[in-house]
């Protein structure tokens, strides 16, 4: 068993028993670890607070983990980058339940990846200062596959499709895992940007959708973990 001084990204949390929460994080230190966290919502319980839990939540923590794949144990506990607007706004709420869902399901691995754990930061610190957010979800996990090991191979970017599976561009549209026309060029708008030129790129609802559903095929395609997330339904309600 170790003591590690750790940043860590809540990626979920579920009741255990009556008082209890399993908590799977993603951390800086050592990548995907669970924790169980004894009594935290018993009413008056003193020290760590439920809220601290809420999905994407950025945490600075001292905690024991074992070696033997157990669940881990949470010592100390603080906000480490409260939000001013995530939790208070319904679109961003909403992409917040749904990403954490899907990095829940996209990363799997127990080791250090500062890259990766600095990308989720800046990202989620981002979304809580930027108003003009719509797009955000669907930058954000398309720049997520490039830290996944499947971000689009640009290289030959005048081709008329691009493949799901094989990550590149084609011309054989009939395959099955090509997309082209409409679905093509609505994906292509986001390729090769940051965040700071997303207001460059303008979707309708419809549009909007496509390209989330395109993201979420391509995700399934390349990752054995990949659920479909639970919580598509009520992001689609929210920009419907």
């Amino acid at each position: 068993m170790a003591i590690v001084n750790t940043k860590a990204i809540v990626l979920s949390a579920i009741k255990y028993g009556d008082t209890s929460l399993i908590v799977k994080c993603y951390t800086e230190e050592e990548g995907v670890k669970t924790y169980l966290i004894r009594g935290v919502l018993k009413p008056k319980k003193k020290g760590i607070k439920v809220a601290y839990f809420q999905p994407l939540t950025q945490l600075k923590m001292v905690a024991n983990h074992n070696s033997k794949n157990t669940l881990n144990a949470i010592k100390e506990v603080q906000v480490h980058h409260p939000y001013k607007t995530i939790h208070s706004d319904i679109v961003k709420q909403s992409m917040v339940l749904f990403l954490s869902e899907v990095l829940s399901s996209s990363i799997q691995e127990e080791e250090q990846n500062k890259t990766l754990y600095a990308y989720l930061e800046t990202a989620f610190i981002w979304l809580d200062t930027h108003d003009k957010i719509v797009n955000f979800h669907l930058l954000f996990l398309l720049n997520l596959t490039g830290f996944l090991g499947f971000y689009p191979d640009l290289s030959e970017k005048d081709k008329i499709g691009f493949n799901l599976l094989e990550g590149n561009f084609s011309d054989s549209t009939q395959d099955k895992n090509v997309i082209y026309r409409n679905d093509f060029y609505q994906f292509k708008k986001l390729l090769g940007i940051n965040f700071n030129r997303l207001e460059t790129v303008t979707y309708s609802k419809d549009e909007r959708q496509l390209v989330l559903q395109v993201i979420i095929k391509y995700y399934a395609l390349h990752l054995d973990s990949f659920r479909n997330p639970k919580s598509l339904q009520i992001l689609e309600t929210v920009f419907s």
